[in-house]
This record gives structure tokens, C-alpha cells and sequence, in this order.
């Protein structure tokens, strides 16, 4: 493994690389190294692990390849040790498969027939450039595939331009120029112009490849995917030739004139189409990896929205004409009743149900779906709330209903709910996301929650293994009730799984509630390992240690025990009183394995027990003026609340069942280069109506207020 590779390619020391990679190796998770391991990584983040982790397993796959790319050169008995030397220190991709491209095995090419029928010493005659006349040499290759000169010098050309193409010199010269100045073009295929209407902006089109956007690269690409465009991605041709010549154009004039053919077809024929595929690979890798990132980081801003908490709530799922689903559940988030209200034909009736419900459950918030009859359903239960006087006591909030029908149609749900049908499903996850975004939102299928950028067009592996690692670092990160929490929330816990957490759920279930992280250790199959990785993430309500329902990791218990010794008083105490936390002294606690950086953590931790790192919900309400589309005039202020982030932009509900876009060059007075540096998903912003397009059904808005 070539640490100093992944050092330089990260940029950080070497010695935190290795520290990094023997973690990994050893079973640690990306959550546990950053929260528990600082000493030995030097506090690195989890973006600065995971760039390793990423990295690593890029160098594994080098090594994988490069053992078979030595074993295929060993059986054709051409590895030399000058070459084996080369295929040892390449420590990327491309660098070993030029090198492996002459000995690859091939499928019958214009070299290869060539070859067979005698044609190779030519072509060595003519390459080597000391033959002064090539055509008469040639005469010798004559035979029944080969009729006369011009076939034989054709056949020795082919030949030559196969060593052109797959000479590793000679391509580099050619990454190099591309590197420099490859264009991507695109254009719309003949008598497509109708089906590709959506991508006119594309219909003739060119931009450099080196800074084509993202998303705009991955709309080309779909557009050529559902051949409507077709693309292409060129270098100067000119220099291109020139580098080349300079690489291979020597000896006699007449084989100069012999090279030179053959170098002008190899470029066309086999290195611009093989560099422009490699190339057109690298941008697409470029483009997921982006798309990919504001993805991840929308569903993080998601997954670590404000929770409610846990209060008694009455969740309504709206709709016009088969009435609003409408459930209570108690602060836990269990179901308590289901009903349907019927708030838009029988209102009198509907707001007794509501009433009663309210009364009955000392309901103290209400969340509404806010799809399809959202904000007629919101205006009806606040007035429902007056009547009663209770606006000030029960709060009423709108929540994002994306992904809520597949949750309730999953196996997840009809497990959760088996005698419900999919409207009290979908009512009970409007309920929950309020309660607790994160716990809820783990048991929907991340690309369907929708909060990403051309999903579908990305490396659907990537794209699963990030979206994975995010809600495990958030699910980390807030840490869960070991006696509540879901089998599908503990399953993201470090170290877990989805075995181990059934396995807790279902030991839970059989031996009740745990009274110490201590009891882990007697789940079937949950072993040291396990343990070590899990233990600090899980917390424990009441327990008989505190430091059971916080982030100090049971291997630090003793720490925090000596530390209250020290004192005089008891870990209880220690916790309860910052008179007596004042008193110590964490330098005198270092040790060969613990550090400042993990006491710090630990006195940080004993200020604000299982404190929970999100902020508070704040109860929103849109403009009453503002219900549709054809309620807005350009120049209107609103408030509204950020749904979506994307690279070019941001998109925002107003409350007209229409999102609004926010480009990027609209979002502050100075240059943005990334949205995020602005805003964050679900925050409120008061943007201004710049342009309202009915037809088109595009809303344009400005935070420029």
C-alpha cells in the first residue's frame, strides 16, 4: 500500500494517513475514529477520514489490478524486469492499463490481421525509419493476402499505428492537450428538435470541459442518452499531430512519409476516440461526484433538522376528495386514533372531530402534509384553534410530504402497521417527521426524499455508498435512545447493522428495557468489537451510571470516576455541579492512550449530558394573500422556506404549490460560488418575485431584497 500516494493525494501527513488506514483496517467505523480516536489522527474531521477511506479503497483496487495485470504479462511470458519495475510503481489506473495495453489480448484488429499475414518485420523496417525505400522492401511481403505494395505498406501502416496508439508516451502527450483545452460540444440530432424540446439550451453548444458545471454536463449527458444530442469532446487537432510527430517522425524521407500516415490515421482512428472515452469517463466521475455532494449535504441539513421532540401530536395528511387522514400519537410517537375529517364538505363536523381530538389527547402541536389541499387545511385548523383559544398553546406546522406515499406502501410500514392501511401510514410519518426528522426519515430510501440533483444520472453506487455514510455520520452524530429507538434507526449506528439491530430490538422485547450500556454485551452476537464501535453513540435514559446517557465512551468511564475521586464527590455530582467540574485539571489526566483532545471532549460532554447538537423548531406561517401561482406580482416580498439546493441555485416553497428558484447569481450582492455558503435546507428567507411564467410554470426569485 503506498501511504505516501494517499498522503499527497488527500494532503495530509502521512503519519495521520497511517493512523487513518490501520483504524479502518482494524473495523473502526468513519464516526468512531472522529469522535473517538482524535489522538491517534490528530483530530482530523470525518470529511478529512472519509477522503482517506475513499482513497484507500482506490489504492486496493490499483493493487487488485496490478496483480492481474502481472499475471496476464507472466503467462504470455513478456514480463521483463524493467517492465514489472514500471507495473510496481504506478499507483494509478491509468498508468498501469497503458502499460498493459500492448500485452492486453485483443479482438481481431486492422494490426492484428495484418500481423498474421506477414506484415510485422515491414512495419519494424519502416518504424525504425532507416529503410530508404520502403516500397521496395515491401515487394518481399507479397502473398495471397497481400496482392501488392500499397496493401503491404496499408497492412504495415495499420501496424505502426496500433504502436502509435498504445505507446504510453504518446498518450500522455495527448492527456496533456486535452487536460489543456478539450471542448465539449453538443447538437441536437436531425427532426429531434420536438422531442428535445426541454434541452434547447444544448442544441448547439460548446464550453470548455475543464469548467462545465456539473449539472449541465449530466443534462448533455441524458440528452445524448435519449439520443437527442449528440455530443462530442475535441482537442486542437493541430497540436495534437505536431506532439505526435515529434514523438515518432524520423529516418528516411520516404519513411517519414510512412509514419507520418500512420500516425494521422492512429489519432483518428484509435487515440482521439480511445482519450475522448477516457476523457468523457473522468468528466462524468467528476460530475457524480459533485451531483453526489450537494446531494449528501441536502439530506444532511435534511436528517439534522429541528425536532419537535417528543410531544402528543395530531398529524393530518390533507385531501380534497376522499377527506384529510388524521391520527394522534402520544410523545413517543406511537399511534394512538385514526379518523377522517372532512374539513371542505361537512367544516361544522369536522371541527367538533377536532376539537374532541384535541381535548380528549392534550394535543400540544399539529402537523399538516403539505401537498394537495396543504395550506386549505392549515387555514382550517388554525381557525379551529382560535375558536377554542388555543393558538398559543397548540402549534401548527407544515411538513414536507416527499417520500411520505413510499414509506407508507414499504415493508418498513406494513411491518410497523399491519392493520393499517397506507393513508394512516402516511399520516403517522407527517406525525413523526415532526416529532423526529432523523428517526423518521432512516426508513425511507434516501432518493426518495427528494432533495437531489440529477440522481438518477449518477453513479447509482456512489451515489448509495455517500447517502449511506451521511445518514450514518448523522444518526452518529445525534446519538438514539437505546430503549426507543427503531431497529431501522440502530442500524446506522457505528458498528451495528441491520443484524444487530434486530437482534437489540428483539432482546429489548424479550428482557426489557437496558439499565447499562453494560447489558450490550449480552445481545446474541454483539461482541467486544461491536461494543467498542456502538457503546458511545447509544444512550440510556435513567440509567444507573449518568455517564450511560452521554457521549463519554465506557472506555473513559474510569477518567471521569478518577476525576470525581479528585474532587471528592460522585459522578453524579461531578455532572450536576460546574463549581466542581471547575476544579479540574485535564492535563493531569493524559495518559499513553489519552490525550487533551479526548479529556476536552469529555469535560465538554459533563457540562451538557446527551445534549442534542440540533437547533429548536420555530412554527412558520406563509402570506394568507399568497395561495397560487396567479397570486404573485413581480416585485412581491415574501417569506418562504428553502426545499432544495442545488449547484445553480436554490429552490424555495412560498406556499403556492409551486417552488420558486433562486439562482445563484440571485442569493446575496457578492459572487456566490456555492450555495450553501448562503443558505441551508429548511431555512427561512425572504426572497422578492422577479418573474412569474405561467406557461412554462417557472417562478424566478431573488434574495437580493
Amino acid at each position: 500500500m503506498n501511504f505516501a500516494w494517499i498522503a499527497s493525494f488527500t494532503s495530509l501527513p502521512e503519519t495521520k494517513v497511517r493512523n487513518v488506514i490501520k483504524l479502518l483496517e482494524e473495523g473502526s467505523t468513519v464516526p468512531f475514529i472522529a469522535r473517538y480516536r482524535k489522538e491517534a489522527t490528530g483530530e482530523l474531521n470525518e470529511v478529512e477520514i472519509n477522503a482517506v477511506k475513499e482513497a484507500f479503497e482506490k489504492q486496493k483496487e490499483v493493487e487488485k489490478r496490478r496483480e492481474a495485470i502481472l499475471k496476464s504479462i507472466g503467462e504470455q511470458g513478456k514480463l521483463t524486469p524493467e517492465l514489472r519495475s514500471k507495473i510496481d510503481n504506478a499507483f494509478i489506473l491509468t498508468e498501469l492499463e497503458d502499460l498493459y495495453l500492448p500485452y492486453r489480448p485483443k479482438r481481431k484488429t486492422k494490426a492484428s490481421v495484418a500481423a498474421e499475414n506477414g506484415l510485422l518485420p515491414l512495419a519494424e523496417f519502416i518504424f525504425s525509419g532507416k529503410e530508404a525505400e520502403p516500397e521496395k522492401r515491401a515487394k518481399a511481403f507479397l502473398n495471397d493476402n497481400v496482392p501488392d505494395t500499397a496493401a503491404a505498406l496499408q497492412g504495415a501502416r495499420d501496424i505502426i499505428a496500433e504502436w502509435v496508439s498504445e505507446n504510453p508516451d504518446a498518450r500522455n502527450k495527448i492527456r496533456n492537450i486535452f487536460e489543456r483545452g478539450a471542448i465539449i460540444t453538443s447538437k441536437v440530432k436531425k427532426k429531434k428538435e420536438e422531442e428535445a424540446a426541454k434541452y434547447r439550451d444544448y442544441f448547439d453548444f460548446s464550453e470548455p470541459l475543464s469548467r462545465i458545471p456539473s449539472h449541465r454536463l449530466l443534462a448533455i449527458r441524458r440528452g445524448e442518452e435519449e439520443g437527442v444530442l449528440s455530443v462530442d469532446i475535441s482537442s486542437d487537432e493541430n497540436r495534437a499531430y505536431e506532439a505526435l510527430d515529434r514523438l515518432f517522425l524520423r529516418g528516411s524521407p520516404a519513411c517519414r512519409e510512412q509514419i507520418e500516415k500512420a500516425v494521422t490515421d492512429s489519432y483518428k482512428r484509435l487515440l482521439k476516440p480511445s482519450i475522448e472515452t477516457e476523457f468523457s469517463n473522468l468528466a462524468k466521475e467528476k460530475a457524480d461526484a459533485y451531483a453526489i455532494r450537494v446531494f449528501a449535504e441536502n439530506l444532511r441539513q435534511l436528517l439534522i433538522a429541528p425536532p419537535l421532540g417528543q410531544k402528543r401530536v395530531l398529524a393530518i395528511d390533507p385531501g380534497y376528495r376522499t377527506g384529510c387522514k388524521t391520527v394522534v400519537l402520544d410523545a413517543q410517537g406511537s399511534l394512538l386514533t385514526d379518523t377522517v375529517i372532512y374539513p371542505f364538505d361537512k367544516p361544522d363536523i369536522s371541527k367538533a372531530a377536532l376539537r374532541s381530538l384535541i381535548d380528549k389527547y392534550g394535543i400540544e402541536a399539529i402537523a399538516i402534509g403539505n401537498g394537495t389541499a396543504g395550506r386549505e387545511t392549515e387555514d382550517f385548523v388554525r381557525k379551529t384553534l382560535s375558536a377554542l383559544e388555543k393558538t398559543d398553546s397548540v402549534h401548527v406546522f407544515l411538513v414536507s410530504e416527499q417520500g411520505a406515499s413510499i414509506y407508507s406502501a414499504s415493508d418498513v410500514a406494513r411491518e410497523e402497521f399491519p392493520d393499517h392501511d397506507i393513508t394512516v401510514r402516511g399520516a403517522v410519518s407527517i406525525g413523526r417527521r415532526l416529532m423526529d426528522p432523523l428517526a423518521e426519515l432512516v426508513k425511507i430510501d434516501p432518493k426518495s426524499i427528494g432533495v437531489g440533483q440529477y440522481q438518477h444520472d449518477v453513479n447509482q453506487v456512489a451515489l448509495r455508498s455517500a447517502l449511506d455514510s451521511t445518514v450514518e455520520s448523522c444518526v452518529n452524530q445525534v446519538g438514539v435512545n437505546l430503549n426507543t429507538a427503531s431497529k431501522h434507526l440502530l442500524r446506522y449506528i457505528s458498528g451495528l447493522g441491520p443484524t444487530l439491530a434486530q437482534n437489540i430490538v428483539e432482546y429489548r422485547s424479550k428482557n426489557g428495557t437496558f439499565s447499562s450500556r453494560g447489558q450490550l454485551l449480552k445481545v446474541p452476537r454483539l461482541g467486544g468489537k461491536a461494543f467498542e464501535q456502538a457503546a458511545g453513540f447509544l444512550r440510556i435514559e435513567n440509567a444507573e451510571n449518568p455517564l450511560d446517557n452521554s457521549a463519554v465512551h465506557p472506555e473513559s468511564y474510569e477518567i471521569v470516576e478518577a476525576m470525581a475521586r479528585d474532587c471528592g464527590t460522585t459522578v453524579a455530582e461531578l455532572i450536576r455541579s460546574p463549581q466542581v467540574r471547575s476544579r479540574i485539571r485535564p492535563e493531569s489526566y493524559i495518559s499513553g492512550k489519552v490525550g487533551l483532545p479526548t479529556l476536552h471532549d469529555i469535560l465538554r460532554e459533563l457540562e451538557k449530558p446527551s445534549r442534542d447538537p440540533r437547533e429548536q423548531m420555530k412554527p412558520f406561517e406563509f402570506d394568507e394573500s399568497v395561495r397560487k401561482p396567479e397570486d404573485l406580482r413581480e416585485g412581491m416580498v415574501l417569506e418562504g422556506i428553502v426545499t432544495n439546493i442545488t449547484a445553480f441555485g436554490a429552490f424555495v416553497d412560498i406556499g403556492v404549490k409551486q417552488d420558486g428558484l433562486v439562482h445563484v447569481s440571485q442569493m446575496a450582492d457578492k459572487f456566490v460560488k456555492d450555495p450553501n455558503e448562503v443558505v441551508k435546507l429548511r431555512q427561512v428567507v425572504k426572497v422578492k418575485v422577479t418573474e412569474v411564467d405561467l406557461s412554462r410554470k417557472r417562478i424566478a426569485l431573488s434574495m437580493k431584497v
